[in-house]
């Protein structure tokens, strides 16, 4: 989707991409503020992407801690908010994360090691090939 007139485009935003250097990096809290900031900034349909990140950030930090019911509900309220989003969205792959943070979502929810699963990340989407019918 363009940027609307005037209104600057986010996914080139360097404050974004400080955020997911952060996120990648696993420091959640420094990445909540990032993602928290623009956050506050942003309108539709960005905002409910933003917070769908910023929600799967803070249950990290609250997994890191031992708050392992509140890791649980927010990777659950995130993947919620995520999982309307297109693949693409803020230009990065969302199904990616998705997958990453389901898995870690059913670990929890079924007291399993949480060790063994690779670390959250957002890598930058592929560019979309064309479809077919």
């Amino acid at each position: 989707m363009d940027p609307i007139a005037g209104e600057p485009d986010l996914a080139g935003d360097p404050r974004l991409l400080d955020a997911v250097d952060q996120f990648n990096h696993g420091e959640w809290y420094a990445c909540h503020d990032g993602f928290e900031a623009l956050w506050h900034e942003t309108l539709e349909p960005e905002r409910t992407e933003l917070q769908g990140i910023l929600q799967i950030a803070v249950a990290h930090l609250h997994r890191e801690r031992g708050n392992l019911r509140g890791a649980t509900v927010l990777l659950g309220e995130g993947l919620g908010r995520l999982s309307p989003c297109g693949d693409g969205a803020l230009g990065f792959d969302l199904a990616l994360l998705r997958s990453n943070s389901a898995r870690f979502l059913e670990a929890l929810q079924q007291q399993q090691p949480l060790d063994d699963l690779p670390a959250p990340s957002l890598r930058r989407a592929s560019p979309q090939e064309p479809t077919v019918n």
